[in-house]
C-alpha cells in the first residue's frame, strides 16, 4: 500500500490504542510502588530502576524494530512485538522476586519499542505530510487519555486485587490490541519500498541519521522537551505521596489535568496542520513550554506545594507537548522518506533514552524538594530552545 491509497479503516484508532501501551506500562503500577517495595523488600530508589530498565530496553529495541519494519513491513513487527509484550506482562505478574520482576520489565520494554517504531510509521505511510500531521494529532488526543486513566485503573486494581492484577490487565489489554491489528489492519508498507535488513546497511542508515544535522537536532529537541514532562511522570509517586501528602487514589490530581492539557494541545495542532508550517507550530509549542516551566519554577520557589499551584503549570506544559509531538514526528520522518521506520526508531530511541536518563539519574537527585524538579524542567526546556534555534531549514523537496 502507498500513500496514494485510502488509509485502512480504523488505522488511527488502533495505532492510538497501540501507542497507549507505553504510558500504561509506565503509569499503571505507580500506585502500587509501596506494596511492591514491601513484597520484594526493596527501596523506592531501587524500584524506580524498574522504570529505567523498561525505558532503556524500549529505547534500544526501537533501533532494531524500525529497520525490521522497513524490511518485513509494519504489520509483522506489530504482531510479533505485541505477542512478546503479552508474555512479558504475565511474567511481571508471576514474578516471585525482584530480579525476575526486573527482567520481565526489561522484556516489556523490548516489546513495546516495536509498537512505537512501526505504529506511527503506518500513519505516515498512509498519508501525505499535512494529513499525517492531522492524523498524528488525532492519535495524540486518544493517546493522551492513557496517562490519566492508567494510574486510576492501576490504583483501583491494586486496591481490589493487589499489584499483580495490574500486570494481568496489561497482558489482557495488549492481547486485545493484537487481535484488532490481526483482524483489521493490512500492511501499509509497499513491497517495492522495502529496504535491506543487513547489519552493514542498518549501521549505515543510523550513521546517516546521526550525521544529519536537522534530524539529530529535531530528535534532541524532542528528548529534552518531553523529558521536562517525564520528570513529573517518573517522579509522580514522590510528588503525590511526599510533596502533596496524598495517597494511591489521588494520582488523577496530577494526571487528569495533564491529560486535558495534552488533548487540548493535540486538538490545536490538528487545527493548525493545514494552516501553519510545522516549524511554526513547533515554535508555538516551545514558547508554551517556556512559559509553563518558568511559572512552575516560580511557584516551586516561592509558594508552598498544593494541588493547584503544582498542577496548573504542568497542564500548560502538557498542552505544549500535545502541540509539538505530531509536528516533530512528521518533520523527523520526512528527513528520511525511504527509511521512515528507521527514522521513527531513532527518534523514539532518543526520546526514550532521554526518559531513561531522567528516571534513573535526574529523578533520584531532584525529588528531595519541589523546586529542584521545577528547575530541572526549566533547564531541559532551555536546552531544547537552544537546540531548536540552531536547526537548519528543511531542504526544498
Amino acid at each position: 500500500m502507498t500513500s496514494k491509497t485510502s488509509p485502512p479503516t480504523g488505522l488511527i484508532f488502533i495505532v492510538a490504542l497501540t501507542s497507549m501501551i507505553g504510558p500504561f506500562t509506565i503509569d499503571t503500577y505507580l500506585p502500587s510502588f509501596p506494596a511492591i517495595e514491601a513484597e520484594f523488600d526493596i527501596s523506592r530508589a531501587l524500584l524506580s530502576q524498574s522504570l529505567a530498565f523498561y525505558l532503556a530496553a524500549f529505547a534500544i529495541s526501537t533501533l532494531f524494530w524500525g529497520p525490521l519494519s522497513d524490511k518485513l513491513g509494519r504489520r509483522p513487527v506489530l504482531l510479533g512485538t505485541l505477542s512478546l509484550y503479552v508474555f512479558a506482562s504475565l511474567g511481571c505478574a508471576l514474578a516471585d522476586d525482584y530480579s525476575s520482576f526486573l527482567f520481565f520489565r526489561l522484556l516489556q520494554g523490548v516489546a513495546a519499542g516495536g509498537g512505537l517504531a512501526a505504529g506511527r510509521t503506518m500513519i505516515r505511510d498512509a498519508h501525505n505530510p499535512e494529513d499525517a500531521h492531522r492524523a498524528m494529532s488525532q492519535v495524540m488526543m486518544m493517546f493522551a487519555v492513557a496517562p490519566a486513566v492508567a494510574p486510576l485503573v492501576g490504583g483501583w486494581l491494586h486496591e481490589a486485587f493487589g499489584w499483580h492484577s495490574v500486570f494481568y490487565f496489561l497482558a489482557i489489554y495488549s492481547a486485545l490490541v493484537l487481535l484488532l491489528i490481526f483482524i483489521k489492519i493490512p500492511e501499509t508498507h509497499a513491497l517495492e519500498l522495502r529496504q535491506p535488513f543487513h547489519p552493514r546497511y542498518i549501521v549505515n542508515i543510523y550513521g546517516q541519521t546521526l550525521k544529519h544535522h536537522r534530524f539529530r537536532s529535531l530528535a534532541l529537541t524532542v528528548a529534552c522537551g518531553f523529558g521536562g514532562m517525564f520528570l513529573y511522570i517518573a517522579g509522580a509517586p514522590t510528588v503525590i505521596f511526599d510533596f502533596l501528602g496524598l495517597d494511591s487514589h489521588d494520582f488523577g490530581v496530577i494526571f487528569i489535568p495533564m491529560v486535558i492539557g495534552m488533548m487540548t494541545g493535540a486538538w490545536i495542532t490538528g487545527r493548525l496542520a493545514h494552516r501553519w508550517p510545522r516549524e511554526r507550530t513547533v515554535q508555538l509549542a516551545l514558547g508554551l513550554m517556556a512559559v509553563a516551566s518558568l511559572s512552575n519554577a516560580a511557584q516551586a520557589l516561592w509558594l508552598s506545594p498544593n494541588a493547584i499551584t503544582v498542577v496548573l503549570p504542568l497542564a500548560l506544559y502538557a498542552c505544549a507537548i500535545g502541540v509539538a509531538m505530531p509536528a516533530f514526528t512528521v518533520l523527523s520522518m520526512d528527513c528520511f522518506p525511504k527509511n521512515r521506520g528507521s527514522a521513527s526508531a531513532m527518534q523514539g530511541f532518543s526520546q526514550m533514552a532521554g526518559n531513561a536518563l531522567v528516571s534513573s539519574l535526574a529523578v533520584p537527585f531532584l525529588t528531595d524538594h519541589p523546586s529542584h524538579l521545577a528547575l530541572g524542567q526549566l533547564a531541559l526546556v532551555t536546552i531544547a530552545l537552544l537546540i531548536w534555534w540552531r536547526i537548519p531549514p528543511q531542504p526544498a523537496q
